[in-house]
Formats: structure tokens, C-alpha cells, sequence
């Protein structure tokens, strides 16, 4: 199977310099909305509208990642997503932006943002050797960090410049700029397996493949249902950034500075894994890996200046694509290429299961429950740890979702079940031109079990 390195980190620098653009959107519109709100509840409930299409739409993505040409299920990603911002466009434009607007938009993007996930995961596999497969996952994590890093800074230029308006039709060039690049390309199409032949069915039937590999692969799947739990506690807190970092300082500016060195730090991460490589295993990198984050979620509700804040969110996102890189790479290893769209989708649903209900609960409990606690009878026993000021209420939110983070890590990391996967689950091994037809003599092989 020829692979083309190449063709790999053109996607990559594609789809970066088209997430510069929707970095610069989403900054833009949530000071707008903070602002003008002075709430932290519509940021939560748009993160909630972007999070419930993952969950319900990323099956039919995985299905259609294996079955259609990837490039095309990446270019309906990036068309949909822009539809999306052509709609924010209009609303700004004519003067009759309302909050709920955001929610639908955010609901259309996520809704064709699932598409461009187990399309492009599932991509590595045929693009890039065996051997540099924790390389290329690396690197894929710093995609969106690197957008990050980026955007902030060019956003506030731009924002006084050309305001919100502009900014959203420079994202829409750059969707422009990846549609064109992706169609352009040529991603290798996987030979089907005897297990993919196995899980041949409906549509329908196919939605549930990625969920039956992992029932077949039980550590990956238990693995994945700590990864459901660290995004609950890591979502509820995550969502509440801007409008804790604004209550601290009341400085857009910073803010953007802040957001920024978060995604130094998860650049810098990225750079370490594509160098290191990681653990072999590749669990003792990804759950310790939580762990070191879980710590820094939690110093982050303790800081609060501005550098005290920039040291810890780069310490938070530091491990953030190592962990990532890791597991990406073991689901890789394990599972048939000609699968992976669908086992990626599922991982995506159950990773992200959780996270509507974060999002539901986190702008209310910051706004009538911890923030109106700041100064009450009983704060006295957390004034030392975090403060009196406006946003120490979201600040106790972060250590209670930081501490519970490193816990959830450490009890998963603890079951030999988990910790000796990569010894008990075996790789997946492409078949050679002999054994091929020694299985055809045979007949279709049973799926894998565990």
C-alpha cells in the first residue's frame, strides 16, 4: 500500500489555516456575547448545541467514512461548517444578532464537524508508515493549538479593523482555500478485511460497527469510558474560560495572551510527542498523561493573575496531545483499517457522551450557585484557596473538576485490565497474497474477540 507523507501534512496545513478562521470567529463572537450578556450561561448553552450533534450524528460519519472517498466526506465537512458561518455572517450584518442565532449555528457546524473526524483519523493509517504513525498524531493534535496560538492575536487586529463581519468572511475564504486543497489530493482507499467483510450490512446496520469492535476490543472500550468521565468533569469547568478569565482581569487583551499560551502549550506537547514518540506501552504515557492534567485543572482555579494563569494553562496543555497522540495510535494498532472511520466515529460518541450534560449544568451552577456563594456565610473556608473576587466561584468549579479529573485517571490506570491492553489485545497485521487465499479456501473469517 503506497503511502504519501506529503499528502498528509498538506491536509494538515489545510485544515490549520482553515481553523485560523473559525478560531477567530469563535473568539470574536464570545466577547461579543460576554459582553453584551455579562452571563456565562450562553457560552455554556452554545457548547452544549455544538456537543449534541456529535453524539447523534458521528455514526453515519463513520459509515460514510468508510464507505465513500474520505476527501469527499472532509469537503462536506468544511462546506457544511461554512454554511454555518454564512448564516453568523447575515445575522451580524443586518444588526439582528440574538443569542439564540449562535445556538443554531453552533448546531449546524457541529452537526457537519463530526464528518471531518473519523474521515481524516481514519486517513493516517493510509498515508503514513507504521513507524511514524505516533509522529503523524502528534502532529495532528497541534493542528488546532497551532490555530489557536495564531488566531487570537490576528482576530484582535482584525476585530478593529474590518469588526466581527469581516472577520467571518476572511473564515469563510479560508474554508474556501480547504475544500479546493482536499479535492485536490488523493487519500488511498483501505482493502476490506475479512472482519469488515464479516460487519457488512445496511447503513444502518454499519452505525453500530464501530461500537461492536470495540465489545470485541473490552480494555480499548473500558479505556474510552474514562475518557467519557475525564471530558464530563474537563468540559463543565473548560466552557466556563472566557468568562473566568474575563471576571479576573476585564481584559479582552489578556485573555487573548492567556489563550494563546494555552495553545503554546499544547503545541510544545504536540512537538515533545512527534520527538519521543512515548511509553511503550503507549498507556503509561496516555492515563499518567490525564493525571498532570487533572493537576494543572485544578492550580488553574487557584491562580489569579495574569502570569500565574499563563504558567499553569500551559502546564494543562501540555500533556493534552501526548495523551491523545498515544491512544490515537493504540486504537490504530488495534483495530482493521477498513474500520477505523466507524470505530473512530464511536470513539468520538462515547468520549463525548457526557459532555451535553457538563455543558447544561455548567453555566447555571456558575451563575446561581457558586458565584452568588463568593462572600456568603460559608466561603470563608475556600477565600484562602481561591479567593473573594468575582469569578472565585468558577475558580472553586476548576479545582473540584481538576481534582476529580486526576482521580478518575488514577482509579482506571490502577485495573491490570486497562494497564496491559497493548499485551492482551493483539495489532492488526495486513494480510499477505498466501494467507489471503488460504482464507478464501476457508471462508469468510468470524469477527475478532477479545
Amino acid at each position: 500500500m503506497k503511502r504519501s507523507l506529503r499528502t498528509f501534512y498538506i491536509l494538515i496545513a489545510t485544515q490549520m489555516f482553515s481553523l485560523i478562521g473559525s478560531e477567530m470567529t469563535a473568539l470574536a463572537v464570545g466577547i461579543r456575547v460576554f459582553k453584551d450578556s455579562g452571563s456565562a450561561t450562553p457560552l455554556a448553552m452554545a457548547a452544549f448545541f455544538a456537543a449534541v450533534p456529535r453524539i447523534i450524528t458521528t455514526s453515519f460519519a463513520g459509515v460514510l467514512a468508510d464507505r465513500w472517498d474520505r476527501r469527499y466526506v472532509m469537503v462536506i465537512a468544511d462546506a457544511g461548517q461554512a454554511v454555518g458561518t454564512l448564516l453568523l455572517l447575515v445575522s451580524f450584518a443586518s444588526g439582528h444578532f440574538q443569542v439564540w442565532h449562535l445556538y443554531v449555528v453552533s448546531l449546524i457546524q457541529a452537526a457537519f464537524g463530526t464528518f471531518q473526524g473519523p474521515a481524516f483519523q481514519a486517513s493516517i493509517t493510509m498515508l503514513v508508515p507504521d513507524d511514524q504513525r505516533d509522529r503523524a498524531n502528534a502532529i495532528l493534535q497541534m493542528r488546532s493549538p497551532a490555530a489557536g496560538l495564531v488566531a487570537p492575536a490576528l482576530a484582535g487586529v482584525l476585530f478593529a479593523l474590518v469588526d466581527a463581519t469581516g472577520v467571518m468572511v476572511i473564515d469563510l475564504l479560508t474554508f474556501g482555500v480547504a475544500v479546493i486543497v482536499v479535492i485536490l489530493v488523493h487519500i488511498p482507499r483501505p482493502e476490506q478485511t475479512d472482519e469488515g467483510r464479516a460487519m457488512q450490512g445496511s447503513f444502518w446496520q454499519e452505525t453500530l460497527v464501530g461500537f461492536r469492535v470495540l465489545w470485541a476490543r473490552r480494555p480499548l472500550l473500558i479505556m474510552l469510558l474514562a475518557a467519557t468521565l475525564v471530558n464530563f468533569f474537563f468540559n463543565m469547568v473548560g466552557v466556563l474560560f472566557t468568562p473566568y478569565i474575563l471576571s479576573l482581569t476585564g481584559s479582552e487583551t489578556t485573555l487573548g495572551m492567556l489563550m494563546s499560551v494555552t495553545s503554546a502549550g499544547a503545541i510544545v506537547g504536540g512537538i515533545v510527542m512527534s520527538i519521543w514518540g512515548g511509553t511503550r506501552p503507549r498507556v503509561h504515557t496516555a492515563l499518567p498523561g490525564i493525571v498532570v492534567t487533572g493537576v494543572f485543572f485544578a492550580l488553574f482555579g487557584v491562580t489569579r493573575s495574569p502570569l500565574a494563569m499563563g504558567v499553569v494553562l500551559f502546564g494543562l496543555m501540555f500533556p493534552i496531545p501526548i495523551v491523545n497522540a498515544a491512544f490515537d495510535s493504540i486504537l490504530q494498532a488495534k483495530t482493521p483499517p477498513d474500520l477505523q472511520g466507524r470505530v473512530f466515529a464511536a470513539v468520538m460518541q462515547v468520549a463525548l457522551l457526557a459532555s451535553p450534560i457538563a455543558y447544561l449544568l455548567a453555566g447555571p451552577l456558575a451563575d446561581h450557585v457558586f458565584e452568588p456563594a463568593v462572600g456568603g456565610a460559608t466561603w470563608d473556608l475556600f477565600a484562602p484557596l481561591v479567593g473573594s473576587q468575582a469569578g472565585s466561584g468558577m475558580g472553586l468549579m476548576a479545582v473540584i473538576g481538576g481534582t476529580l479529573v486526576m482521580l478518575t485517571a488514577a482509579a482506571f490506570y490502577a485495573m491490570p485490565t486497562v494497564r496491559h491492553m497493548e499485551a492482551t489485545l493483539p495489532d492488526y497485521k495486513p494480510q499477505t497474497a498466501d494467507e489471503e487465499s488460504g482464507a478464501e479456501m476457508r471462508g469468510p473469517a468470524e469477527p475478532a474477540t477479545a
